[in-house]
């Protein structure tokens, strides 16, 4: 065994990898660093684990540790890049359920004591229930289990009277601890995680998706400061704080406040369009090849129908193309573009786009006005004028990318329906704007051989 200044060392080192590692992660050129050095400070803190005195069920420690790494390896593996929203809610799921778990566990055993420990334990137990059943319901919505947002009768009311009654018998936990009122406060913990996440569409899952993980960093920070565990008490404040700031810059991006997102979801239904005047005009593949072949410059928007269609290799194919006949093409993303926080990104680096071509919102905008063509990729919301002109929109005064301005634009879409708001897109109806139907993939495919047939 470990003498106890050693392990106090271990985990000094754990402590600061993990915030190097988070710090790393902030840029998509330094991301992978951040990731080694995040998996190194986990891997000693593992080792650490095995060495700290009075640690015992070493058989059953080994067993899940090779059951979780065998099983994270193969998903990891196998997992789709446009699966790759749900694989990061489930696992942020597996995060909260785990600290809900030790606080269970601490309770049966009876070794629980204090008002401190009790409460924070308590608080821990809460919110990784709430994140782990919020959690997978995000995950049913996203994989497809579950097709469409379902609102309750009297919803809010329902929300409030959970969390109202889940904090009751936490408050009864920490004076009494009766078996009783611990399991009613585990149930009531995880229907309202549920609950309060059935409602919601897609529009807000990303903004949700942030705040579960907010969740289950503040739920491992607590449970590790009732097992006396450092490594887990960094982990989890560094990784709540990080998941709450991430949330507040999602909501900013939305210009919708939390308790919006939660209490008056974006549904998904459709909602009509309003008085849109004119009409969509439709236009080849031949046609938009020579829109930006003979452009100065192009600047493309992707969304979440690319991700769908996996068309993200052809993009930066095609962006290739147009560079080498001297056209400039840049990447406009958008915050909340996709289904998690940084989807488009992800996606972008993993086609080889250079990270210096990939712009967000705030650099971006001023430049469209100056661009010849914008090329809209089955994004949808993020580049609808009624955010800044419908009052009446559930997504008024959200900040967009200004598409509409470029001197012309072409959007690739699948059909003629609406976004994950449920909203037709003004954009679409402009006299400057050019629709080419198809999946993401097939429509890119065609653009390219007419470029290169242009470039012959």
């Amino acid at each position: 065994m470990m003498a106890k200044w050693l392990i106090d060392v271990a985990y000094f080192i754990v402590a600061v990898l993990f915030i190097l590692g988070l710090k790393a992660m902030s840029s998509p050129v330094s991301a992978r660093r951040g990731i080694v050095w995040a998996g190194a400070g986990m891997v000693l803190a593992t080792v650490v684990t095995f060495l700290t005195p009075e640690m015992r069920n070493f058989g059953l420690i080994v067993i899940a540790l090779v059951l979780g790494g065998v099983g994270a390896w193969w998903s990891g593996k196998v997992v789709k890049m446009t699966d790759m929203p749900q694989m990061v809610a489930i696992y942020n799921g597996m995060g909260g359920g785990a600290a809900a778990a030790i606080a269970a566990l601490e309770f049966a055993r009876g070794e629980i004591h204090g008002p401190v420990v009790t409460t924070l334990a308590t608080l821990g137990a809460l919110i990784g229930a709430v994140s782990f059943s919020g959690s997978c319901v995000a995950w049913a919505k996203l994989q497809g289990v579950m097709k469409k947002a379902r609102r309750l009768p009297a919803q809010n009311f329902v929300n409030i009277v959970l969390g109202l009654a889940a904090i009751g018998f936490g408050v009864a936990i920490v004076l009494t601890g009766e078996p009783a009122q611990i399991i009613t406060f585990f149930i009531l913990s995880l229907v309202l995680g549920a609950v309060l996440t059935l409602p919601i569409g897609g529009a807000d899952m990303p903004v949700v998706i942030s705040l579960f993980n907010a969740f289950t960093g503040l739920a491992v920070g607590f449970e590790g400061y009732v097992l006396g565990n450092p490594a887990l008490i960094i982990a989890g404040i560094v990784v709540g704080a990080a998941g709450t700031l991430l949330t507040q810059l999602m909501a900013k991006a939305m210009n919708r406040p939390l308790t919006n997102i939660l209490f008056q979801p974006i549904t998904g239904e459709a909602q009509g369009g309003g008085n849109i005047e004119g009409t969509m005009k439709e236009l080849s593949g031949l046609d938009a090849a020579a829109m930006m072949r003979f452009a100065q410059k192009v600047i493309v928007v992707p969304g979440y129908g690319m991700a769908v269609a996996g068309a993200q290799h052809k993009v930066w194919e095609m962006a290739q193309l147009l560079e080498k006949e001297g056209v400039e093409v840049k990447f406009a993303i958008h915050p909340v573009a996709g289904r998690m926080p940084g989807h488009m990104n992800v996606l972008l680096a993993e086609a080889g786009v250079p990270y210096d071509k990939i712009f967000d919102l705030e650099e971006i905008n001023a430049e469209f006005p100056l661009a010849d063509v914008a090329l809209v990729i089955g994004a949808n919301d993020v580049v609808n004028p009624v955010a800044r002109t419908d009052k009446s929109s559930p997504i008024y005064g959200m900040p967009i990318l200004d598409a509409d301005k470029a001197q012309n634009v072409i959007v690739i879409k699948r059909g003629k329906g609406a976004g994950y708001s449920g909203i037709e897109n003004a954009l679409f109806f402009e006299d400057n704007c050019r629709m080419l139907y198809g999946s993401a993939q097939q429509a890119v495919a065609d653009v390219i051989s007419h470029i290169k047939a242009m470039a012959a």
